[in-house]
């Protein structure tokens, strides 16, 4: 019968005393494990919310508007009305696009460090003095952006209202 194996089995000892040699732990940013644990591939896409992926990608009315970028300039739209959280930002996603578009923590956290290192969102800690919730407020290049995006998206919203309203009436009558 073989016995399970043991964590210290193959592992290098002291050859004197046979003792396990100790290790120091080894600190690994949050990137780096992230990279580690998933494809670089997939921790692209995860970051880049302009690629294919997420909730409402495989949705064909909506994947095309979120590689245009749909959601970034619903977050930079939503930021207009004054700072705001990670969290609080998915749920007036949700509730702007009536359920149409959902946000997870995986899309909207990477998408606003993204924002704040292009300097179009500034981030600050509720309580500086320890770790809290990060709001972002909206900074002046970001409503310019938020400008050119809802230029550039506008006619693809008119292309899908207007689709959407020939399919409905054919079908509805």
């Amino acid at each position: 019968m073989k016995h399970p194996r043991t964590a210290s089995e193959g592992a290098p000892q002291h050859a004197a005393t046979g003792i396990l040699p100790q290790v120091a732990p080894r600190r690994v940013s949050t990137e780096a494990a992230v990279a580690q644990a998933v494809a670089g591939s997939d921790v692209r896409a995860a970051a880049d919310t302009r690629s294919a992926g997420g909730p409402g990608s495989a949705d064909p009315l909506v994947a095309g508007l979120r590689k245009a970028g749909l959601l970034r300039l619903l977050v930079l739209h939503l930021l207009r009305d004054g700072p705001s959280y990670g969290n609080q930002l998915m749920e007036r996603v949700v509730v702007l696009t009536a359920g149409l578009v959902a946000v997870n923590p995986n899309t909207m956290y990477p998408l606003l460090r993204t924002l704040e290192s292009e300097s179009l969102v500034a981030g600050e800690w509720e309580h500086p003095e320890r770790r809290s919730r990060r709001f972002y407020r909206l900074t002046d290049a970001g409503s310019a952006e938020r400008d050119r995006l809802a230029t550039q998206i506008g006619p693809r919203l008119d292309e899908l209202a207007a689709a959407v309203d020939v399919i409905r009436r054919e079908l509805l009558g």
